[in-house]
C-alpha cells in the first residue's frame, strides 16, 4: 500500500482540521480586533489542534518503513473508493555501452474487488498523477527518459488494466535497483499517514 493510515480517514481528518483551523483563526483575529476575553482561549485551541494533527502525522511517519515488493507484487494506491495496483511485468535492456537504456513495463490495474458499493462497475476512473524514477543501490535516482504505451494516467473502468513502457538512461543497473512509483509532492504531504507524508517511508518495486 501506499500508506500506513486508511485513505478516506486521511481526507477527513485533513479537511476537518483545516476547516475548523480556518473558523479557529477567523474567531481569533475578531477577537483580538475587538479586544475580547476568549480570543487567548480560541488561540490555544488552535495552537493544540495543530500540536495534536503533527504529532499523529509525525507518529505515522516515525513507524513507517520502507518496503521493497518482490518482482511481479502489487503496489495499492487508494482512489478514496477503489484502488489501483501497480507492478512490473517486464524489464530488459534497450542499449549496450556506457549510456545502456533500461526498459520496465509497469502494470496498472484498476481492482474491481475494492470499489465502493456506490460505484458503478462501468463508471470510469482517471487515475491521480504519479511519479516515476528508478533508484539504484548508491541512491541516485533516475526519471524516465520516454515512454511507451498507454501512458500512466489514461483512464481505466473496475476490471481492467493496461501496460506502460517506461526507459530509463542509466549506467549501471546493480541487483539492488527498484522502481519507486508515487503520488506527486503537494497538499499529500499533510495527509497523516501518507507514503509522500512528511518522513514517511517508501514503497519500492523490486526489478
Amino acid at each position: 500500500m501506499d500508506n500506513n493510515f486508511p485513505a478516506p480517514l486521511q481526507v477527513v481528518a485533513f479537511l476537518g482540521s483545516a476547516m475548523l483551523a480556518g473558523v479557529l483563526v477567523l474567531a481569533t483575529i475578531y477577537g483580538f480586533l475587538r479586544q475580547k476575553a476568549w480570543a487567548k482561549k480560541t488561540l490555544l485551541v488552535l495552537a493544540g489542534g495543530a500540536v495534536i494533527y503533527f504529532g499523529f502525522l509525525s507518529w505515522f511517519s516515525a513507524v513507517s518503513r520502507d518496503v521493497t515488493l518482490a518482482r511481479g507484487s502489487e503496489k495499492y494506491f487508494c482512489e478514496i473508493d477503489c484502488h489501483l495496483a501497480y507492478s512490473i511485468v517486464e524489464v530488459k535492456p534497450v542499449a549496450d555501452g556506457p549510456s545502456q537504456e533500461l526498459a520496465v513495463t509497469v502494470r496498472t490495474r484498476f481492482d474491481e474487488n475494492t470499489i465502493s458499493p456506490r460505484r458503478s462497475k462501468e463508471a470510469p476512473l482517471t487515475p491521480n498523477a504519479r511519479e516515476v524514477v528508478l533508484v539504484d543501490t548508491a541512491g541516485r535516482r533516475y526519471l524516465p527518459i520516454a515512454t511507451v504505451g498507454t501512458p500512466l494516467g489514461n483512464e481505466l473502468v473496475p476490471g481492467q488494466a493496461y501496460a506502460t513502457t517506461l526507459v530509463f538512461g542509466v549506467t549501471d543497473v546493480s541487483p539492488g535497483t527498484r522502481l519507486l512509483i508515487t503520488s506527486p509532492s503537494g497538499p499529500v504531504a499533510l495527509l497523516i499517514g501518507n507514503e509522500m507524508s512528511l518522513g514517511h517511508k517508501k514503497t519500492y518495486l523490486a526489478l
